[in-house]
């Protein structure tokens, strides 16, 4: 069972978050179609473009109509020349199978609750956040790509050879979709852990809130930083090859024209991804809400095929995914009074976030197991799907891994015993034993599919 300390908390927690959500119902919204991405309530951790803890990062606001932003988050990894990556792998944390009747569900043991209660990142106000949004490009594409101003890493020249491409990693905060953020404290913790584990860059995407902007808001956000990122790639490879005919004697002829394209192009870039970014490896990972994101993006990705390259999603990550349907689940009847996010709290959120004519348990953004959804579930990226002992949704999570190993796709559930909703990415429970051997084993499966030909890593 889970601590004392959590039980505790959770009482707190689900007395304010009630609270929350009833006056979000009864505060008349403004239709601001500008969008909220954080509450005044949350505590925001300021981007940090040197590698003082060994990640750098940015915020960078990237649709001109909405409030969608994006924190990126580069490992110090990035760094290093590629002849040192295979060099720098960590050892294979060992997973306990227990001898589970299911292969495929890999059940954690009990660990000790006894970390420290938050994560030790300084909060800050939004206005601070919003204030260090001025290192969103990161300085002039002049810098050389390992160079670095007072520990500030700034960008990349498109000329510099041989630089260390990392996988990307497309990551979705929780809460409930009325709460959280991308760059709050503990998801800020969450991803620069995730970061230095898989030797990725995460892309934390900060999507719309509800009841604000209702359906499809956050998912359309989802699908549109997909498509950036896409882009980001071609014009990174415009930039390469505007680079390469330099010297050239039709370069020195119309030398001025090429300044200005090269410029506005170069201004375009986000120098980070251009210089480390290596799209063809994307991974999507999804907290609670999120995870209904990241297998909606997931789902675009695949209709899309060729049309979204350089971009291809190899792998996606569902933690304690909000999945919810008419019908309940044995988990959903014995657990609905559940730690931190009970089923009638959840019941509230979904309300919410969908429009009040297509209010529906067995709406698509809400039941995955809803017949006839598109596209063909063995078209599906490769999916692990994590999940709590104690959280109602766990038993309708894991019907839809056993869907997609139905149509042989790479479908592993991960089940952590006395665990709750949202154990690994929680405030006061991300520094437990318990939320590191989850990111551990993220990243042991993670990295199967990302790893270099050669480097794999198995389970």
């Amino acid at each position: 069972m889970p601590s004392v300390a959590v039980k505790l908390y959770s009482v707190f927690f689900k007395f304010l978050l009630k609270h929350r959500l009833q006056n979000r119902i009864q505060t008349p919204l403004d239709g601001n179609s500008y969008g909220v991405t954080t509450r005044p309530e949350e505590s925001v951790s300021a981007s940090n473009p040197s590698f003082t803890d060994g990640v750098a990062t940015k915020d960078i606001h990237i649709d001109p109509f909405t409030s969608l932003s994006i924190r990126i988050f580069l490992p110090e990894s990035a760094l290093n020349p590629p002849d040192r990556q295979s060099d720098s792998r960590n050892p294979k944390p060992k997973v306990n199978n227990n001898n589970n009747q299911n292969p495929h569900i890999v059940r954690r043991n009990s660990l000790d609750y006894s970390g420290s209660s938050s994560p030790p990142l300084p909060p800050t106000t939004v206005k601070a956040r919003d204030e260090a949004r001025r290192y969103s490009y990161g300085g002039s594409n002049d810098v050389n790509n390992e160079s670095l101003n007072n520990g500030v890493y700034r960008g990349y020249s498109p000329n510099v050879d041989k630089p260390r491409k990392l996988p990307v990693m497309l990551q979705f905060h929780g809460g409930g979709w009325v709460s959280g953020s991308n760059d709050s404290v503990a998801n800020d913790f969450f991803c620069r852990r995730i970061a230095k584990l898989c030797d990725v860059i995460v892309v934390a995407v900060g999507y719309r809130l509800a009841p604000e902007n209702k359906y499809p808001a956050a998912f359309e956000d989802g699908l549109k930083v997909l498509n950036w990122l896409g882009k980001q790639a071609n014009l990174s490879e415009c930039s390469k090859s505007m680079g390469s005919v330099k010297g050239s004697a039709e370069f020195k002829k119309d030398d001025l024209a090429r300044h200005i394209v090269d410029a506005f192009g170069a201004s375009m870039v986000e120098p980070w991804l251009a210089a480390h970014g290596d799209l063809s490896r994307c991974v999507l990972l999804g907290v609670s809400c999120g995870a209904n994101i990241a297998d909606y993006v997931a789902r675009k990705a695949v209709e899309a095929g060729k049309r979204l390259d350089p971009v291809k999603v190899v792998a996606q990550v569902l933690m304690y995914p909000f999945f919810i349907g008419s019908v309940p689940t044995h988990s959903e009847i014995k657990l609905a009074n559940s730690y931190f996010y009970d089923k009638p709290m959840c019941m509230l959120a979904w309300k919410l976030f969908l429009p009040e004519e297509e209010f529906s348990l067995d709406h698509t953004a809400a039941n995955p197991l809803v017949p006839g959804r598109e596209p063909p579930l063995k078209l599906m990226p490769p999916t692990l799907t994590v999940v709590a002992e104690h959280d109602w949704m766990r038993d309708r999570a894991i019907a839809y891994s056993e869907e997609l190993r139905k149509v042989n796709v790479d479908a592993p559930v991960l089940e952590y015993k006395d665990a709750v909703h949202e154990f690994a990415t929680l405030d006061m429970l991300l520094k437990t034993p318990q939320a590191q051997a989850c990111t551990e084993d993220i990243a042991i499966w993670v990295k199967k599919y990302i790893s270099l030909r050669g480097h794999e890593f198995s389970y």
